[in-house]
This record gives structure tokens, sequence and C-alpha cells, in this order.
């Protein structure tokens, strides 16, 4: 399936940004990870149908209530076959 990776800069830790982010992700079908990374920010890895990621990819943008979203990228990765969505 399409996949790909957001990289989330603001403030992304420490507000629920990785649980929310699950649950968003579980809704709209789609599987992967979202970590914290050393710098602050979130990785999160999202693999589902084309309109799922770009949905996924408009709510990062927002986060959570008490998130505040600074910067957000996306980069497209080769297709992969994810299960679950999984936060670390």
């Amino acid at each position: 399936m399409p996949t790909a990776r957001f990289i989330v800069g603001g403030r992304v830790q420490g507000v629920c940004y990785r649980a929310s982010a699950r649950e968003q992700a579980l809704a709209l079908g789609v599987a992967g990870h979202a970590v914290n990374r050393r710098d602050g920010s979130v990785e999160v890895l999202a693999c589902g149908e084309p309109a799922a990621l770009d949905a996924l990819e408009r709510w990062l943008r927002q986060g959570p209530p008490a998130a505040r979203v600074d910067t957000l990228s996306r980069e497209d990765l080769p297709e992969q076959d994810l299960h679950g969505f999984h936060t670390a």
C-alpha cells in the first residue's frame, strides 16, 4: 500500500500527540507508527489508501488541542504492507 513518512515539529511531545495520531490513523484505516525523536519532533510512518494518507496529513498539521505544529514534512516511500499502528 502507499506509504509516507511525516516529520512533525513544534510542541508535539508531552501533549498526547502520538496517542491522538494513533487514534486518527486507526479511524482512517492507516497502519504504521508514531515515535518521538530526540530533536523534539514526532515521526509518523503511515501506510494506507492515498485519500486516507492525505486525511491523516491534514490532521497531523493540527494535532490534538494542546499541540502546536510549526512544521510538517512528508516523504512518500516505496509501498509497504504494515499492520496495526504503534507508538513508542
